[in-house]
C-alpha cells in the first residue's frame, strides 16, 4: 500500500505548514516536544504563563513557606533533626551565638526565646559593671559547640 503524493499547488510545489506549527527560526535546531520556539509569544488576549496558584504543566504548587528547605515536612521548614527527628528552630545557632559574643548583653538568649537567662545576663552584666559580661560570652561559645535549643526545645538550625 503506497500512501498517496501530498498535495500539490498548480505550480508543482508543496504548500508551506500551516500557521498554528510555526518553524523553528533559522539556525536554531527544533524545540523539544510540548515547548514553544524561541521568540514565540501568545496569541493576543492569553496570558503568558500559567494561571495564578498553578506551575507550568498544571500541578499546584508545593506550599512551602519562604526560605525553607527543599522537600521539608510540613510540620519541619527547616528540616528535621537527622539523629531525634525532632524539628529544627527557625532560630540560627550562629546567629544566637555571635550576638552572645558580641554584645554580651544577653542578646543572644533573648533571640532564642529563653527571657529569662537574657535577663539574668543583662542584669549580672549591668550590676558588676561588665565583669558579669562573662558569663554571656562564655554562653555564646556554648550556643556555637553544641547542639543548643530554642525555648520551645527545638534543636538551632546550623
Amino acid at each position: 500500500m503506497s500512501q498517496p503524493p501530498p498535495e500539490q499547488s498548480p505550480q508543482g510545489q508543496v504548500p508551506p505548514p500551516p500557521p498554528s506549527a510555526p518553524s523553528a527560526p533559522s539556525g536554531y535546531p527544533p524545540p523539544p516536544a510540548g515547548q514553544p520556539h524561541p521568540g514565540w509569544a501568545p496569541p493576543p488576549g492569553q496570558p503568558w504563563g500559567p494561571s495564578p496558584g498553578q506551575q507550568w504543566g498544571g500541578q499546584p504548587w508545593p506550599g512551602q513557606p519562604y526560605g525553607a528547605a527543599p522537600g521539608a515536612a510540613p510540620g519541619a521548614p527547616w528540616g528535621v533533626h537527622p539523629v531525634t527527628g525532632v524539628p529544627y528552630s527557625e532560630k540560627s545557632k550562629l546567629v544566637a551565638g555571635l550576638l552572645q559574643l558580641l554584645i554580651p548583653l544577653g542578646l543572644g538568649r533573648f533571640y532564642i526565646g529563653d527571657t529569662t537567662t537574657g535577663v539574668l545576663q543583662l542584669v549580672v552584666t549591668v550590676l558588676t559593671c561588665g565583669i558579669g559580661a562573662i558569663w554571656p560570652f562564655v554562653d555564646g561559645i556554648i550556643l556555637l559547640a553544641t547542639d543548643s535549643r530554642d525555648a520551645q526545645g527545638h534543636p538551632l538550625r546550623s
